[in-house]
């Protein structure tokens, strides 16, 4: 994989394999030919479903990676070269564009984003010369179209469209004053990365359908779905996908949360004096209810926007897709009924204008953009009391900084002015 851009590879589950978690595996029991046989369907409704990537689109990306990598090189150059350095060192200037993610691990689906991390010397920083200069250069590329710069955000990211395909792109700066080739490169940032099945973001599209894929509104983000899959991997290493995706339903109905979901060990390292996930120490994560930890360091809570009322709705989910992976496995339904789409509608008595205002049924105005994921029967128990805790202002601050209402005041104004209750027609 040095020196490529290949996202991933399918892993064979035919041999027996090691186990990386914090405990050992639950079984290492084979395959049967009934569980070969369930793979089969399961891949045969993946394809119909579209979720594997063609080749054409996959041969695109390649080369979209490839010309993001020239130009990140060439901009290092002109800054090497625009900061005094000696005409040696413009030469030898150089970064390194490497891949994370769900493109990463291979299991990204038609369409989705690619992660990518720029990595570069000790003298280009990311707020003066990323945000700036590279975003200026960007700006002025006809093939580079929706470029958002998001320097604020928790993990401060660039992002852009190159060609159409969308591009997540983080900077970070090494001690080193020349970068080496990306051949190179690779064992040395290469640092965790996990092999999951080739098919895992069935997981991911299961929790669009399901309405449980959005980490803006405290349910379970993409990194989240993937730790827990990791997790599942490990405590059955030899499962193949169809006995995966029932034992990860089986797995995490009977979770006792808040107990962690851990991949390895959390380490400390108190000398690089970075905070890691201790609820012992710190009493912000005593108050996380669903965590799922990072296994690098330093380890954090992928999940900690879950509050209790989205925990509920997950749990519901997870419920729901245990039971009809029973009603698969004794053949009584197939895979399409665990991934048929959650009638929120149907479920639930609400209006939203996603881009403006419209009329609430007591007459109110609101802008809104995002609205949490509940049932008819949670919503009096579970949002008129957040209401009060400032579910609210909450909603207003993540959606305004995703951008997911329109930013002009005049909305902004509506938007605060706006109940949830009202919203939820209450």
């Amino acid at each position: 994989m040095a020196g490529s851009f290949v996202a991933g590879r399918a892993i064979s589950r035919a041999s027996p394999k090691r186990n990386g978690g914090a405990d050992p595996p639950l079984s290492l029991a084979m395959p049967t030919v009934a569980d070969l046989q369930k793979t089969a369907e399961l891949e045969k409704f993946l394809v119909e479903a579209g979720l594997y990537e063609g080749e054409e689109e996959s041969a695109k990306r390649e080369e979209v990676l490839r010309e993001i990598d020239q130009i990140v090189k060439e901009w290092v150059k002109q800054l090497t070269s625009q900061k005094g350095y000696a005409e040696k060192m413009v030469e030898e200037a150089n970064a390194a564009v490497i891949t994370f993610g769900s493109y990463r691990l291979g299991v990204h689906g038609p369409g989705a984003d690619i992660d990518a991390l720029c990595i570069g010397p000790s003298y280009v920083n990311r707020e003066e010369d990323f945000f700036v200069t590279l975003h200026d250069a960007l700006l002025e590329m006809e093939d580079v179209t929706e470029l958002q710069p998001v320097p604020d955000a928790h993990v401060p990211v660039m992002k852009f469209k190159f060609r159409g395909i969308p591009i997540d792109l983080l900077y970070a700066s090494v001690s080193l004053s020349v970068i080496p080739p990306l051949k190179h490169a690779m064992p040395i940032f290469d640092i965790c990365f996990v092999e999951l099945p080739d098919n895992t973001q069935m997981f991911e599209v299961l929790g669009t359908e399901k309405g449980c894929l959005s980490n803006v509104t405290g349910l379970l983000g993409g990194v989240s779905w993937a730790l827990l899959v990791a997790r599942v991997c490990q405590l059955y290493p030899n499962a193949v996908p169809s006995m995966l995706v029932s034992r990860f339903f089986r797995v995490f109905t009977q979770w006792q949360w808040p107990n962690p979901v851990m991949l390895s060990t959390i380490e400390n390292d108190d000398g690089l004096g970075f905070s890691v996930w201790d609820p012992r120490k710190n009493p912000r994560d005593r108050s996380h209810v669903m965590p799922i930890i990072t296994p690098a360091y330093p380890c954090m809570n992928s999940s900690y926007n879950v509050s209790t009322s989205t925990l509920r709705v997950i749990m519901e989910q997870f419920q729901f897709g245990n039971k009809i992976c029973q009603k698969i496995e004794l053949n009584k339904a197939s895979w399409t009924a665990l991934f048929e789409p959650f009638q929120f509608f149907e479920l639930t008595n609400c209006s939203t204008s996603p881009h403006g205002s419209e009329e609430s049924a007591s007459g109110n105005s609101c802008g809104v953009g995002i609205i949490g994921l509940v049932d008819e029967t949670s919503i009096l128990d579970c949002l008129r009391p957040n209401v009060e805790n400032g579910l609210t202002q909450t909603i207003l601050e993540q959606a305004t900084s995703e951008n997911v209402v329109e930013k002009d005041e005049e909305s902004l104004k509506e938007l605060k002015a706006c109940r949830t209750a009202t919203v939820l027609n209450l």
